[in-house]
């Protein structure tokens, strides 16, 4: 059923069924994990401690694992795929309603692994071939696998147009050559979803999405990248004469462009919910601290100065939310939705507002929920220190703030062409 059960885009009755076993998932399922993992002295899912090669603890990437695995059976791992291939087929409104929960109520906990995020299923692998949706999408549904997007080359972030990773034709197969960086996931990944040139010069169409099999010979995993967010999830890929098969082609050849950017619009979309419901954590966190850490005698809740950083935190949250569900009530309007191939005209823009807007947002939030912990709110490890540098971290992938402002600019002019 998919009624709206209130005046907010999205709110329908199959999202409060979601939530509701989402709850009683983590108190059945995700918390005795949570125990077990304490216990073994590893860190924890969102800071956990890292093997001698920088990467994550294994023994925090399996209970991450048996999360996926157990959500998966629980049914509760794919919402945000479509029902044609086996997935929950939720909006992109209702989904804004589902992330925006699970990441509250999970906070930095290992909930969050019960939700499909970058290593599972994806708008853009909906369009593999029936052959692999029975080698990998089924797969990676049932949290039996993982996926990484690769995209990004050392020298190539935004400027997709611009990779060198190739594929050439050999017979029937595709061979693959090139080095992939920045990707999430690449030390675990079981499949990997390569973007590469197979026409140079065909602009867009320039190219194409490949399912690699991550134990393909040639394919190897390079270095790890340490960044701020310090997960021991983020390496480089190597390809040396990988050889794909015909029906691990995503898509049709030349649908690259437009599979890398599906992928890297629901990545953007994804901001609202995030935003939202981490942003209200860190809020509820800065309410509690406030009311009861006294200064002179009295709560600092009293004071002005962090009244007026409340309310700042509380506005940024309510704006930025508000204005997600708008931009994809907007979207889902939109022929073809928001990860139609080809993309409509009008939706470059709604989903960069989607972006920028609460990248931003979710800056300040952060920022001030650091300053109203004081020196706890500086400890390495801290939900307010972790969700800080996570903050300013999520300014950059998926397109940086300033590409999202020139796509709104460009959206903007030529509707008054």
């Amino acid at each position: 059923m998919t009624t709206a059960s209130s005046s907010e885009p999205g709110r329908t009755d199959r999202v409060t069924d979601y939530t509701e076993r989402f709850a009683a998932f983590l108190d059945a399922e995700v918390a005795p994990l949570e125990d077990e993992l304490a216990a073994q002295d590893v860190g924890t899912a969102f800071n956990p401690r890292l093997d001698d090669a920088g990467r994550m603890h294994a023994a925090v990437w399996e209970a991450r694992r048996e999360v996926q695995r157990r959500s998966a059976a629980a049914g509760l791992y794919n919402p945000h795929i479509a029902a044609s291939v086996g997935g929950g087929g939720f909006s992109r409104t209702e989904m804004q309603h589902v992330e925006e929960f699970v990441y509250r109520r999970s906070g930095l906990g290992l909930g969050l692994a019960a939700l499909g995020w970058t290593e599972g299923a994806n708008p853009a692998i909906e369009h593999c071939s029936d052959t692999a949706r029975k080698e990998w999408l089924e797969p990676l549904m049932a949290g039996e696998i993982t996926a990484a997007f690769a995209n990004t080359e050392i020298h190539v972030g935004t400027d997709v147009l611009a990779m060198e990773t190739t594929a050439r034709r050999d017979g029937g197969d595709w061979i693959l050559d090139g080095t992939k960086a920045w990707i999430t996931n690449a030390h675990f990944a079981d499949v990997v979803q390569v973007v590469a040139v197979t026409e140079p010069g065909a602009g867009t169409r320039s190219l194409s999405m490949f399912l690699v099999d991550a134990t393909s010979p040639g394919f190897t995993r390079g270095r790890d990248i340490p960044t701020m967010l310090n997960d021991g999830l983020t390496g480089e890929l190597h390809l040396d004469g990988v050889r794909v098969p015909p029906e691990n082609v995503v898509g049709e050849v030349g649908d690259g462009f437009a599979l890398a950017m599906a992928w890297i619009n629901w990545r953007r979309l994804c901001r609202g919910g995030m935003c939202a419901g981490w942003g209200t954590w860190l809020l509820e966190r800065a309410l509690d601290r406030a009311q009861h850490r006294t200064s002179g005698g009295a709560p600092i809740a009293e004071l002005q100065a962090v009244q007026h950083m409340l309310a700042d935190m509380d506005a940024d949250v309510y704006a930025a939310r508000a204005a997600s569900l708008q931009a994809q009530a907007e979207l889902e309007a939109l022929p073809g939705g928001p990860f139609g191939m080809p993309l409509h005209p009008d939706a470059p823009r709604l989903m960069s507002l989607v972006k920028v807007i609460n990248d931003e947002a979710f800056f300040r939030v952060a920022d001030r929920a650091v300053q109203v912990h004081g020196g706890t709110g500086l400890r390495l490890g801290s939900p307010e220190e972790k969700l800080f540098r996570l903050a300013r971290n999520l300014r950059i992938p998926a397109g940086t703030v300033e590409i999202q402002r020139n796509a709104i600019a460009r959206g903007l002019l030529r509707g008054r062409r």
